[in-house]
């Protein structure tokens, strides 16, 4: 079972890119589960939009535990397992809290027991990396993170934070970083200056996406690109990032 946590900065693009990985990896014939751990819980909209989905949060606040495993879930494009973690009331309570609620949860109640995922991905809210929000990268939930990014100043901010939290981790055999990847917006020097954060913290730029309106226009389709535009540029795109996503999980025998 291959367990990726995807970081970046809010608005960078993470949830829309996930969504399509999930689903060229499902096409693949792959099982996969997609983990929101956005306290917007919006993750995985993509995958289900014609579906109601209740955040794993707001079941445990509610139904507290009287509520089964296919609660925390809905199966949504090429029957992708979407789960969003969800967050506190406004101004209530801690959102990395969320985090932990869902991912114990989802453990208590068997969901890799019963359904033998291949691919486990987790979508992180990277702004912040600590309590909740750092728990994808540490206590086993994931092998490798992948850190999505643009040429811009807060987005490059953001990301050398979330690289050096991994750093932090790794004399703890927590999970590895396995790469950036650009999405891009066009700035000025945009691939020079990820380019130069990859040699800083000695990883690997192991995809760039273009800015695209396709990818715009399938959400408002409210649909991935993979789903909406099959055979477009910007889908093909998606399908090489997944294929370097693979390898550079394949390539260390802890994945």
């Amino acid at each position: 079972m291959l367990k990726i946590a995807v970081y970046g900065k809010g608005g960078i693009g993470k949830s829309t890119t996930i969504s399509n990985i999930s689903a060229v990896l499902a096409k693949k014939g792959l099982k996969v589960i997609q983990i929101g751990c956005d306290p917007k819980a919006d993750s995985t909209f993509l995958l289900h939009s014609d579906k109601k989905l209740t955040s794993v949060l707001d079941l445990v606040r509610n139904k507290k535990n009287n509520f089964i495993l296919e609660d925390m879930f809905c199966f949504g494009y090429e029957n992708v397992i979407c789960v969003e973690a969800g967050g506190p009331k406004a101004g209530v309570g801690c959102a990395g809290r969320g985090i932990i609620t869902a991912l114990e949860n989802l453990e208590k109640k068997g969901l890799y027991e019963k359904y033998h995922p291949d691919v486990v991905i987790y979508d992180v809210l990277g702004d912040v990396v600590c309590g909740g929000f750092s728990m994808p990268m540490r206590d086993g939930y994931a092998d490798k993170i992948f850190i999505i990014t643009s040429g811009e100043n807060m987005a490059i901010y953001a990301t050398a934070n979330i690289a050096m939290a991994v750093q932090n981790f790794q004399d703890r055999n927590y999970a590895q970083l396995g790469g950036i990847i650009l999405n891009k917006r066009n700035v000025k020097n945009e691939l020079e200056k990820v380019s130069e954060l990859c040699q800083e913290f000695q990883t690997s730029l192991i995809g760039i996406l273009s800015r695209s309106e396709t990818v715009q226009d399938a959400e408002e389709l409210q649909k991935t690109v993979i789903e909406a535009f099959p055979e477009s540029d910007m889908a093909q795109e998606y399908k090489i990032l997944a294929e370097q996503i693979l390898k550079a999980c394949q390539e260390d025998s802890s994945c």
